[in-house]
């Protein structure tokens, strides 16, 4: 009889490489997902602890594991696991706490008798986009984020193994690579002690080179981690995607100072003008925290300046929510959440209204589209610069590229034809 698992995760495209990696692993020793159907005798949650809300949603999912699966073993992993184990552990279904320290050697914790195969990736659930995690853990300590000590210090993969993992990838038949980490600026390529470190713009130029990649993206970096080797190999790749996940988090210089961040509001706008003029379709996504304590209506009105200047593609938005052990849980001028309610409603409105006028630049055009999901007779994917495209499916399967005039626009994206 085969053995089954059934693996749920919470957070970041760190997470999910995470969790594809133990799913790879447990098929090398004999498992198979489960079927909706069916019970599995193993469940992992790979869980988040960015806010309150990942807290209870990783909550949620462990108990809701435990009360539909009470045969199977349950397996806590991952931020909020490593944050408060004890509280995970005496959840329903008494969940076995796996800290992000032991995190890669999860699978071979859990079967010590099997040959685990190494912690790394050839295959990804997605057909078209595959991600690589290039490095873990983070030494910046914003005074609002618990990463660094739930991930740990800075850590970065070595250049050769990331490239060996992408070959196999593309080999395997992904499209687009996706490089994400904790903090994927900070990459340093593991040098031995007689090595030189290498940069990012290293690791791009390496992995563009790969006969069959068709796409290459960066995940979420620092507007300050972004020079100008980083620019000319992100404009002149022959697979780089021209959009970036660029961090803002607040517009207001005296609210980064707060938070600890790096960089200035001139700065990220300077790094925004550094890559449209090396390239015009840039796109950007980006994070912003409202109700960041000491928040004064000025401060939010210079992150909706800054919103209003880029035209963000997506823009992720967060309440502040103050998390134990970091610097911001003991400022003492918090926001009252009815403000913190309006400004959430007004960065969303305005958002959705800046992309949909971002899209609309693009109407009349021809633009190259990865077919990525389908959802009845429509199909969906992105172009180069990650704008999302709708069509109609007409024979068309997820994983082809195809060349659409974009004849539409609507405030869920394009439409193509």
């Amino acid at each position: 009889m085969e053995k089954t698992f059934k693996i749920v995760t919470l957070g970041c495209r760190t997470n999910q490489y995470e969790s594809a990696a133990y799913a790879e692993q447990l098929q090398a020793i004999g498992f198979r997902e489960a079927k909706e159907e069916e019970s599995p005798e193993l469940c992992i949650v790979n869980t988040c602890t960015v806010t309150h809300g990942a807290d209870s949603a990783s909550r949620h999912e462990l108990r809701a594991l435990a009360r539909k699966y009470p045969e199977a073993k349950l397996v806590a992993t991952g931020c909020f696991a490593t944050r408060a184990p004890e509280e995970v552990a005496a959840l329903p279904g008494s969940p076995l706490v796996i800290r992000n320290k032991q995190k890669e050697q999860l699978v071979e914790e859990l079967f010590p008798e099997e040959d685990v195969p190494p912690f790394s990736l050839r295959s990804f659930s997605s057909q078209t986009r595959a991600f690589i995690k290039i490095q873990d853990g983070c030494n910046s300590f914003c005074t609002y984020c618990i990463l660094p000590y739930v991930r740990g210090r800075s850590r970065s993969r070595r250049l050769e193994s990331i490239v060996e993992e992408a070959k196999a990838l593309i080999a395997a038949g992904h499209k687009e690579i996706v490089l994400t980490g904790i903090n994927i600026g900070d990459f340093d390529g593991a040098p031995e002690a007689h090595e030189p470190p290498k940069r990012l713009h290293e690791l791009v130029a390496a992995i563009d080179e790969i006969e069959g990649l068709k796409r290459l993206r960066l995940s979420s970096i620092d507007p300050d981690e972004v020079d100008d080797a980083l620019i000319d190999v992100l404009v002149q790749g022959k697979n780089t995607c021209h959009s970036l996940h660029l961090v803002l988090q607040s517009g207001s210089n005296a609210i980064l100072k707060r938070m600890n961040r790096k960089y200035t509001k001139e700065c990220f706008l300077d790094t925004v003008s550094r890559l449209l003029n090396a390239h015009p379709d840039f796109t950007f996504t980006t994070d912003v925290i409202v109700g960041f304590p000491g928040e004064s209506e000025r401060d939010f009105q210079e992150t909706l300046d800054v919103m209003e200047r880029v035209h963000f593609n997506h823009v992720h938005m967060f309440p502040f929510s103050p998390r134990k052990r970091t610097r911001a849980e003991q400022f003492t001028d918090p926001i009252p959440q009815s403000v913190i309610g309006e400004r959430k409603q007004e960065v969303l409105r305005r958002a959705e209204r800046q992309s949909y006028a971002l899209r609309q630049r693009y109407v009349g055009k021809k633009m190259r589209v990865l077919l990525e999901a389908h959802d009845g007779e429509q199909l969906s994917g992105h172009t180069d610069n990650f704008l999302t495209v709708f069509t109609n499916r007409e024979g068309r399967r997820a994983g082809e590229f195809v060349d659409l005039e974009i004849v539409g626009n609507s405030p869920l994206g394009l439409q193509g034809r």
